[in-house]
This record gives structure tokens, C-alpha cells and sequence, in this order.
């Protein structure tokens, strides 16, 4: 239901936004009730991982946390004392084909990451980040065919619910919100199961780390931020290298 970017990149309150948030929401609180069926005393702290916010204040889960993404820096409240991260509503990394909303990071300035040479999105750095930094696992990711396949070929035994078959940027065939949910709330526990079990591994990442940043053309100035960062260098005039042994500097 969710696949076009006016859905999601805007900041205002426009009814797209709205409807969007509703969905999203409403598949969080589906995840959450999946987590506490299976495991009644697990403490469940949501981060609201969307940049203009994603997350309905008053439809939220009860029985959980809220971390909202204004001001929440990395790790994102993570750290060792967490058994397993869940994804909810993910897209594919930019430059992915037929995936809907795909994009890293920002859908309006970069064109990709690479991160010891293998092209990286957001689930990627963020699930080395979990496990290189705290030695946790990530379990669970629900959003479109081509994220679900991008979070399996990296976490071996990780449980996927796709909600839509991306067919392009901006379209995909979805499935109805109730049966969304209900999959998600099914995978929840099934991701719950295998943590448990320990059937998932953290996925980690050794020093040292390059990560290349390429901007889309037209924004050269947004690569500024990147080359101030310590041991970055400007490779041309759309892309930096940053070259650490910090992990800290690089995933988040």
C-alpha cells in the first residue's frame, strides 16, 4: 500500500503522509504483538527509523517503547542487553530493480554506499552495526520481495514477510492491510522462536572499513558532510572515501 515517494518523502501532514504513517503503524504494533505472544515479558523498544517520522504518537503499541527519530543518533538506543533487531516496512538499497521506494539513506542525494567493496543499504549497515559493535542478531524483516531477499542473502536464518512484489520505483502489488499484518504479527514469532533457539547468528564485520559514498548528480554539495568525517577522501567530484579501523565511524 505504501510505494510512492510522495507517501513518504515529504515532511508535511498531507493525507499520502497520513495514510502511510496509518500502515506503517499498524504493522509495527502487528510485530510488537507477534514479539509478546510468543514471549509475554519481552521489553520491546521501537526506534522510529523514518527521516521525517513514520509512526502514528496515539495508534501506538501499549505494551512497548518509543524512541522517535528526531534527535535518537546512532546506535538508536541499541546496545549489548538487546536479544535480536527487527525491521519493519524496509525497502530495497538504491539502485535495486523493481523495488519500490528504493533508496540509501536519502532518496534525494545518494546514488550508493559501498562498504568493503560490496554495495550496502541501510539494512546492511545497520545489521553489521548490531552485530560488529554489540553482538546482536537481526531476526525479522518485513517490507517488499526485494528487501526481504537483500536481508536473507545477508543474515542466514533471518525471517522475512513480504508485503508487496516490487514492480518498479514507484509501484508495487500489495497485499490487503489485514493480511499484512496478520504475516507480520505469524513472522514475529516465528523470528522470536528461532532467537530463542539461537538459530541466527549476529552478522559482523572486521576492520579496517572503507565505505564509499557516491552522490546523485546534482547534489555534489551533500557529499560535504561525508568528507568531514576522519579519514575521508575525495575520490572525484560525486564520491568519498572514508578509511577506518573505528567501526564506530562507519555503521550506523
Amino acid at each position: 500500500m505504501v510505494f510512492r515517494f510522495d507517501q513518504t518523502r515529504v515532511s508535511e501532514a498531507t493525507e499520502a503522509k497520513l495514510e502511510a504513517m496509518r500502515i506503517l503503524t499498524g504493522e509495527v504494533n502487528a510485530c510488537i504483538d507477534g514479539i509478546l505472544e510468543e514471549d509475554p515479558n519481552a521489553d520491546v523498544l521501537v526506534w522510529d527509523g523514518h527521516g521525517s517520522g513514520g509512526i502514528v504518537y496515539e495508534m501506538f503499541h501499549d505494551e512497548a517503547r518509543l524512541l522517535p527519530h528526531a534527535k535518537t543518533p546512532a546506535p538508536y538506543g541499541l546496545d549489548e542487553t538487546f536479544d535480536a533487531v527487527f525491521f519493519v516496512g524496509q525497502h530495497a538499497m538504491a539502485g535495486t530493480a523493481e523495488a519500490p521506494l528504493a533508496h540509501t539513506y536519502s532518496s534525494k542525494t545518494v546514488e550508493h554506499y559501498l562498504l568493503n567493496g560490496q554495495p550496502v543499504g541501510e539494512f546492511g549497515m545497520r545489521a553489521y552495526m548490531a552485530g560488529t559493535l554489540f553482538d546482536v542478531p537481526v531476526a525479522f524483516l518485513s517490507g517488499d520481495d526485494k528487501a526481504v531477499l537483500e536481508a536473507k542473502a545477508l543474515v542466514p536464518g533471518l525471517v522475512g514477510v513480504a508485503t508487496k512484489q516490487g514492480t518498479g520505483l514507484e509501484a508495487a502489488v500489495s497485499l490487503g492491510v489485514g493480511k499484512a499484518r496478520e504475516l507480520i504479527w505469524m513472522g514475529a514469532q516465528k523470528a522470536v522462536r528461532r532467537v530463542r533457539k539461537k538459530e541466527i547468528a549476529p552478522v559482523r564485520l572486521a576492520p579496517p572499513y572503507e565505505w564509499e559514498v557516491r552522490v546523485l548528480e546534482g547534489q555534489e554539495a551533500a557529499l560535504e558532510g561525508y568528507l568531514r568525517r576522519p579519514g575521508a577522501e575525495r575520490i572525484d567530484g560525486r564520491t568519498a572515501i572514508i578509511r577506518t579501523d573505528d567501526a564506530r565511524a562507519v555503521l550506523r
